[in-house]
């Protein structure tokens, strides 16, 4: 029998990439699913250093379900449809451990999902390991708290619960590490844009939403200098405008975010630059404008798009 595989969203940041690592172990361990994480998409250089330095092999790249061999899968970190696998729609899906809102997500027949509204998959993740009283190893300890690192800026994210700080605690216990010196060094290491090219840069974590009939993509970058990444605007632009053609995206909105200061600078693109600017009350000013103490896409974007679309 085929292996259940196992998977965060598309452009995988680094929960989904720790979620579905340490979400096919558990499924495994405590559930005894025959389990395989994979991703489906490329590392980026934040993820990256979270498997180097907890020893962790890269996840295996897949593109459809079907041409891996399985029929069956499990999500985590993400819900929504046209965030997963290509050939979501054509096959099983089993379990879900998500903290995203619910979007087009429907399926043929009854599944286990698990919700919460924490700052990431991996804190669920995590819960399920204790509950389960199923020993969390070293390296996935290590790349849980890095998902939850990842997802909340350390902590300091308006989407960090409660629940989240203990769970980072614990987790950093587990894996061996300081928790504010490592949070640190991983999320400077996804700062280095430099080394990307405008096509990249705009696809590091990127995801599309259905907004009121349209098709929107939401990009964020994260960076300790704004400026050094609006130098670069109007190569970014370009690529923006090539995606929106190629893809059929109604509009582009691109998050600039300052991990130090937790501010961001909204860069957008597209059709409607007018719910755009109604979303976030501001005005665009050659295509970008600054919104103060935004960072996270989740709570402080994605819900005001789709109230301003909704209107």
């Amino acid at each position: 029998m085929s292996k259940i595989l196992v998977f965060g969203h598309q452009n995988p940041d680094t929960d989904a990439v720790g979620s579905a690592y340490g979400f096919a172990y558990l499924a495994k361990e405590a559930f005894g699913y025959d389990t395989k994480a994979v991703a489906l998409g490329e590392p980026n250089e934040e993820t990256a250093f979270a498997l180097d330095y907890f020893g962790v092999k890269p996840l295996e790249v897949v593109h459809s379900a079907k041409e891996a061999g399985s029929t069956q899968v499990m999500l985590t970190d993400h819900n929504e449809f046209q965030q997963s696998i290509s050939d979501i729609r054509d096959v099983e899906v089993v379990y879900v451990v998500d903290h995203h809102r619910v979007a087009n997500f429907e399926t043929a027949n009854p599944l286990f999902m698990r919700l919460e509204p924490v700052g990431s998959a991996s804190t669920i993740t995590y819960r399920m390991f204790k509950e389960n009283n199923i020993a969390v190893p070293k390296d996935i300890a290590g790349m849980l708290l890095s998902g939850l690192i990842s997802d909340t800026l350390l902590l300091k994210s308006p989407t960090t619960h409660q629940i989240d700080h203990g769970v980072a605690k614990e987790l950093a216990e587990i894996a061996e590490v300081n928790l504010e010196e490592y949070g640190l060094q991983m999320l400077k290491a996804g700062t280095n844009l430099a080394s990307k090219t405008a096509d990249e840069l705009i696809d590091i974590d990127a995801k599309t939403f259905e907004l009121n009939g349209n098709k929107v993509r939401v990009a964020q970058v994260n960076t300790v200098e704004i400026a050094d990444v609006l130098e670069r605007q109007e190569e970014i632009e370009t690529a923006i405008k090539e995606a929106i053609a190629t893809n059929g995206y109604s509009d582009f909105v691109l998050m600039i975010t300052d991990i130090i200061n937790s501010n961001s600078e909204i860069l957008s693109l597209g059709n409607n630059r007018d719910k755009i600017e109604a979303a976030f009350n501001f005005k665009l000013v050659d295509n970008h404008a600054f919104l103060e103490g935004a960072v996270s896409r989740k709570k402080q974007v994605v819900p005001q798009l789709t109230e301003s679309f909704n209107r």
